[in-house]
C-alpha cells in the first residue's frame, strides 16, 4: 500500500473512529449535564410520594403515581381537600415547594438536553481524546499559522499521524469537525498538560512552529522537561533568539525570517534557486538547478568538471533522476538538467559554464 493510499485508509479509519465514540460518549456527556437536575427531580417524586402518603393515606405506589401526575402536570391525582379553605395547611405548602422545585430541575434539564444536542463538540471532543491515547510515534505540531499548515500538509503526504496544538478557538472547531485530531489550549497557559493531552509520552517528534517566539520557547521547555529523548524542531521569527532555542532544548532551529529573507533576495539574481539549505557546520548553502544547454562546454564531461564548482546532488535527465552518475562512463549530456550545492559565488561560475543565461 502506497503512502497516499495508507494516508487515505487513516483519515477514512479516524472519521469512523469519531462517529463511534460520539456516539458512545453522547449519552454519558448527557448524563454528566443533567445528573444534579435528575437527581433532584428523583427527590421531588420520592418526596411527593411521602406527601401523598403521609396525609391521604395512600399505598407506596399509588403514592408515588400521584406525585409524578403532580409533577409532570398530567394530574391523574388531585390531593384531596389541598384546593379548598379547610384543607390541610401544610400538605399545601410541601406541595407547592415540590412543584416549584420540580418545574425548575424539568425545565433545567430541558436546556442542558438542547445545549448538549446543539453543541456537539463535547461529545467530538471526547472521542478525540480517545482517539488520540490510541496514537504511537506520531508527531505533534504546536501552531497551526501558515508554517503549521504546510507541515500537516506534508505529514498528509507522508502518512504520518500528528496531533495539532492551537490557542484559537475558532481554528479548533474547524479542525475538529474536519476530523483532524487537535488540542485547543487558550492563552499557552498549561503547555504541559497540553502536551500531555497531544500525547507527548508516545510521540516521535515535536514541531514548533507559532508565529509567537515566546510560546515556542516555553513550549521547547516543557516538551523538554517531559520527554528528554524527544525530537524537537523549532522555527524561530528572532534570529537573536537562535540559540536561546538551542538552550531550551530544541534539537534542529530553522530561522524563518533568514530562510524567506535569504530565499527572495537570491531569486531577485538568479532564476535557478530552488532552495537553501542550513546546517550549524556549513552554514548556510544554496541548492540550484542548472540546465545544460547545446553551447555549452560540460557536454561530454564526467561530474568532476562540476564539483570544481559545487557540490553535485543529482542529475535529472528527461523525467527522471540519474542513478550512478558518479561512475567514469557517465556523460553530462544537452538538456540535462544539474542539482547542485553550494554558496552564491560558486553558483554564479557554474551558471556560466553551463549557460544557463
Amino acid at each position: 500500500m502506497t503512502k497516499a493510499r495508507k494516508a487515505k485508509f487513516r483519515r477514512e479509519s479516524r472519521k469512523i473512529g469519531f462517529l463511534f465514540y460520539e456516539a458512545l460518549y453522547g449519552p454519558i456527556i448527557f448524563l454528566k449535564a443533567v445528573y444534579r437536575q435528575l437527581i433532584v427531580l428523583v427527590s421531588m417524586f420520592i418526596l411527593g410520594a411521602a406527601i401523598f402518603s403521609h396525609y391521604n393515606g395512600l399505598t407506596p405506589i399509588s403514592a408515588l403515581l400521584a406525585s409524578v401526575s403532580t409533577i409532570t402536570t398530567i394530574g391523574l391525582y388531585v390531593p384531596n381537600n389541598v384546593f379548598v379553605a379547610n384543607g390541610n395547611t401544610n400538605e399545601a405548602i410541601l406541595l407547592i415547594i415540590m412543584i416549584i422545585v420540580s418545574v425548575g430541575a424539568g425545565a433545567s434539564i430541558v436546556q442542558s438536553t438542547v445545549n448538549v444536542a446543539v453543541d456537539t463538540a463535547l461529545a467530538r471532543g471526547q472521542a478525540k481524546k480517545r482517539l488520540i491515547s490510541k496514537l504511537k510515534n506520531h508527531a505533534i505540531v504546536f501552531g497551526y499559522t501558515h508554517l503549521g499548515r504546510y507541515v500537516v500538509e506534508k505529514f498528509d503526504e507522508l502518512g504520518i499521524d500528528y496531533v495539532i496544538i492551537t490557542n484559537d478557538n475558532n481554528v479548533y472547531n474547524d479542525l475538529l469537525s474536519k476530523n483532524i485530531l487537535t488540542v485547543y489550549e487558550p492563552g499557552n497557559t498549561r503547555p504541559i498538560a497540553m502536551l500531555k493531552e497531544a500525547g507527548i509520552d508516545r510521540a516521535s517528534l515535536i514541531v514548533v512552529a507559532h508565529h509567537n517566539d515566546p510560546d515556542n520557547m516555553l513550549v521547547i521547555l516543557s516538551a523538554r522537561k517531559l520527554r528528554s529523548d524527544i525530537k524537537i524542531i523549532t522555527v524561530v521569527h528572532d534570529t537573536l533568539l537562535i540559540e536561546t532555542a538551542k538552550t531550551a532544548g530544541a534539537d534542529v532551529v530553522i530561522p524563518a525570517s533568514v530562510t524567506v529573507g535569504h530565499l527572495l533576495a537570491l531569486s531577485a539574481i538568479t532564476k535557478d534557486l530552488v532552495g537553501v539549505v542550513f546546517s550549524e557546520k556549513l552554514g548556510t548553502k544554496e541548492i540550484a538547478q542548472f540546465s545544460i544547454f547545446r553551447t555549452s562546454p560540460l557536454i561530454g564531461k564526467h561530474l568532476e568538471e562540476v564539483s570544481k564548482y559545487a557540490t553535485v546532488i543529482g542529475v535529472v535527465r528527461g523525467d527522471s533522476v540519474v542513478n550512478n552518475v558518479f561512475t567514469k562512463d557517465f556523460r553530462i549530456k544537452q538538456n540535462d538538467t544539474l542539482l547542485v550545492l553550494g554558496d552564491q559565488s560558486n553558483l554564479e561560475e557554474l551558471e556560466k559554464e553551463a549557460k544557463a543565461v
